[in-house]
């Protein structure tokens, strides 16, 4: 069974990998990290909610948005 996959979801998972990208470039500092976990948080609850909504496993659900995002590398340069 294909697992329907709204677009607010990949949107919010594209916005947290951004936001990590950034975080890891930089040394560590609280603030720096901020938008990363606040950007994870609000994609995890998401896929917690639209789960709960559309009867699947949450864990099922949130691995198909994960796939449906490139995660690539970034590149040293």
């Amino acid at each position: 069974m294909a697992i329907d996959i709204p677009e607010t979801l990949i949107s919010l998972e594209r916005s947290a990998v951004v936001e990590q990208r950034m975080a890891v470039a930089e040394p560590y500092t609280e603030e720096a990290w901020a938008p990363w976990r606040e950007a994870a948080a609000a994609f995890q609850a998401a896929v917690t909610a639209h789960a709960e909504v559309a009867t699947v496993s949450r864990y099922e659900h949130e691995m198909a948005v994960k796939q449906a995002v490139p995660h690539a590398e970034p590149e040293d340069g």
